[in-house]
């Protein structure tokens, strides 16, 4: 089987383009990185084929020279699943520039909870053994692990405070999950948001 360079050198640089686009935070640039490497994959599935052969369903023809059909019918899925995924990313999109304005990914406040706790235990176990450490404690001593332990308190209280600012639950458990139609917020008098929404 005999492949083309420049069709395997055209393969690598959209699937490697589409990767770079996919680790990116914006959605749109998600979906246009997902569309690229969906046609790099398909354009290196279809050229490993080899060379082009004769139909596989005409009579007479040795099977040496028939095309084979499995990479055709890998690409073809391929191409739905990429379709697929095309239209999913777009709704995400649509909707996540419909409520925030922008379709930019933000961080989770869960992960970002859970690495603040982790990365504050560590540091206040840290704090705990160097403490301990000294043989000879001072008051200074004392007064500068109080110190830093109370800090470390009032970052995580901090973050919590931020956290219970951030979260804009209207009660109605549909519109805080799906979040509402922009119909919805011309028709509610109690809500500010008004049309723009």
């Amino acid at each position: 089987m005999i492949m083309s360079a420049s069709l395997l050198g055209t393969a690598v640089v959209l699937c490697a383009v589409g990767g770079m686009l996919m680790l990116t935070r914006p959605l749109t640039r998600i979906l246009l990185g997902a569309v690229i490497a969906g046609n790099g994959i398909n354009l290196l599935v279809l050229s490993a084929t080899g060379a082009a052969g004769a139909a596989p369903l005409l009579y007479g023809v040795p099977h040496r020279r028939i095309t084979d059909p499995l990479p055709q019918a890998i690409a073809l899925t391929a191409i739905v699943i990429t379709l697929a995924t095309t239209a999913f990313l777009l709704a995400m999109a649509y909707r996540s520039h419909q409520l925030t304005g922008t379709d930019e990914v933000h961080d989770d406040l869960e992960d970002r909870r859970v690495f603040l706790r982790a990365e504050v235990m560590g540091q206040r176990a840290e704090l705990r053994e160097e403490y301990r450490a000294e043989p000879a404690r001072t008051r200074q001593d004392r007064a500068r692990y109080r110190q830093e332990h109370r800090r470390l308190r009032a970052r995580l209280r901090a973050d919590r405070a931020l956290q219970a600012r951030g979260r804009d639950a209207g009660g109605d458990l549909w519109h805080d999950v799906l979040g509402a139609d922009p119909e919805d917020y011309v028709n509610d008098r109690n809500d500010d948001r008004g049309a723009a929404g």
